[in-house]
């Protein structure tokens, strides 16, 4: 079993895995680098939605493929962008997309590790996949987000002006500075995303953050979420920073060891408590 415990990647003796696993998981769709042998994910039915694919134009030579769940109809929908793991788009985030469309809103989830014609869910070397995430740089993915939002304005199916953002461990670094750089977002949710580097960005955000992290987290400590409430209060910002005393990094991730539901579901409930709060609804 693979327990992923920091934002940007595990050392290697944080990690075993069978044949088996890696047999089984590369038919399942779920990252085989993280997956634990005891998980019962969530699958979270179609019925009901248009499940596609999208490419968007991001002045690349070829566009960014991206996974998008949305209510089937012909009415406009809040939108949620979805920010991966450093596994890419594996059956863990198309389910979140399918659970924010069961709710109402357009979900979409960019692929930003395309460029490296890699398939890391079905990956099981972590030093592999870091190395291919760390060639997406904050330019080139800050990039690919704005391209998503702009393809998302013109779209039949969204309301233009309903956009938030969430995101998952090196997705919820992201979504910190999505909030800071890209004004089409009105709000966004971190789910235990690094913090370090952004704390002495505090007073860029444009948009209202929730972040929700781990007590137990390894890879983000204690001092790192003082550091950034401290930043945020000095910046005049009221962004929110939850933290779950029993919860340890990837504690959202039903797929893994580290899932916690209880803590799991409340921060769930906050998220959309939050996007609602904040006018993406």
């Amino acid at each position: 079993m693979l327990n992923l415990t920091r934002p940007d990647g595990s050392e290697p003796e944080d990690f075993h895995i069978s044949r088996r696993a890696v047999a089984g998981l590369f038919f399942t769709g779920y990252a085989v680098a993280a997956f634990s042998a005891e998980a019962a994910p969530i699958t979270t039915p179609e019925d009901g939605l248009v499940i596609e694919k999208a490419m968007i134009p991001n002045g690349a030579p070829n566009p960014l493929p991206a996974y998008v769940a949305r209510p089937k109809g012909s009415g406009r929908h809040p939108t949620i962008v979805v920010i991966n793991e450093v596994f890419g788009i594996h059956d863990y985030i198309k389910d979140i997309c399918r659970r924010f469309a069961k709710l109402g809103y357009v979900a979409v989830a960019p692929d930003f590790f395309y460029r490296s014609g890699a398939n890391l869910p079905a990956m099981s070397d972590l030093q592999q996949i870091i190395a291919i995430v760390r060639q997406a740089s904050d330019v080139q993915v800050d990039g690919d987000v704005a391209a998503t939002t702009a393809w998302l304005k013109t779209q039949k199916f969204t309301k233009p002006d309903k956009i938030g953002i969430t995101g998952f461990c090196w997705g919820g670094g992201v979504v910190w500075r999505s909030a800071m750089v890209n004004p089409d977002f009105k709000a966004g949710v971190a789910w235990y995303g690094p913090l370090k580097p952004l704390i002495a960005r505090a007073g860029e955000l444009k948009a209202p953050v929730l972040g929700l992290y781990g007590g137990l987290d390894t890879g983000i400590t204690a001092a790192d979420v003082d550091a950034m409430r401290a930043a945020l209060k000095a910046a005049g910002k009221d962004d929110e920073i939850k933290v779950y005393p029993d919860a340890a990094h990837g504690f959202h991730a039903d797929y893994r060891a580290s899932y916690n539901e209880a803590d799991a579901k409340d921060g769930w409930a906050r998220a959309l408590a939050f996007f609602k709060a904040h006018g993406v609804a």
